[in-house]
C-alpha cells in the first residue's frame, strides 16, 4: 500500500458538514455503480458556499480534482452520518484528509469505506497553508513536509484504522483477515 502522499492541497475551515461535502440531493447516486462513484466524486464540496470558498474543489466539467489532500479546521464531517461524504472525496482523487479534528461518524466512515485517511494534526494547518501549496504526507512517519519551505508537522498516528483504510475498507479487512468468506 502507498504510505506518501504528495500533492497540492485544499483549505476548509471549522465545522465543514457532509452537506456540504456532499449535498442531499447527490446522495441518490449508488456508489456501487461505477459511472455513479465517478459522478459522485464530481459533485464533493459542492455544498460549499461561494462566497467563502471561491475555488472550487473541482472544476465545473471535471470528475476529479486537482488537490488530492484536504486541509481542515475542527470538527470536519459533522452533520449526518452518511458514508457518501467520504466516498464522494475518495471518487474526486482525495487521498489524505489532514484535520485538526474530525466528527466521530465521519472519521469511523472514512475508515469502514477505505476511501480517504483521516489524519488528526497537531497544529492548526489551515492557518498555515493555502489552496494549491504541495505538501507530502507520510503516514508511517505520521509526518506533514510543506514542500515550499521543507518544515515539518506531525499527525496523531493512525494506529489499528491504518491496516483497514490500507485494505480499502472495513468489509475488504475483514475479508482478508479470514473473518468472513471472502466471497461474501
Amino acid at each position: 500500500m502507498e504510505s506518501v502522499f504528495t500533492g497540492s492541497v485544499y483549505v476548509v475551515r471549522d465545522n465543514i458538514d457532509t452537506d456540504q461535502i456532499i449535498p442531499a440531493q447527490y446522495l441518490n447516486l449508488v456508489p456501487t455503480i461505477a459511472e455513479e462513484y465517478l459522478k459522485l466524486g464530481s459533485h464533493a464540496f459542492s455544498g460549499l458556499p461561494d462566497s467563502q470558498y471561491p475555488i472550487r474543489y473541482v472544476k465545473a466539467g471535471q470528475l476529479d480534482s486537482e488537490y488530492h489532500i484536504v486541509v481542515a479546521g475542527k470538527n470536519f464531517g459533522c452533520g449526518s452520518s452518511r458514508e457518501h461524504a467520504p466516498i464522494a472525496l475518495g471518487s474526486a482523487g482525495c487521498k489524505v484528509i489532514l484535520a485538526e479534528s474530525f466528527a466521530r461518524i465521519f472519521f469511523r466512515n472514512c475508515v469502514a469505506t477505505g476511501e480517504v485517511y483521516p489524519c488528526q494534526c497537531l497544529e492548526r494547518m489551515c492557518e498555515l497553508l493555502k489552496n494549491g501549496d504541495v505538501i507530502t504526507v507520510d503516514l508511517d512517519k505520521s509526518m506533514i513536509t510543506i514542500q515550499a519551505t521543507g518544515k515539518t508537522h506531525s499527525f496523531v498516528p493512525l494506529g489499528d484504522v491504518r491496516p483497514v483504510v490500507d485494505a480499502g475498507g472495513l468489509f475488504n479487512y475483514a475479508r482478508q483477515q479470514g473473518m468472513i468468506p471472502a466471497h461474501a
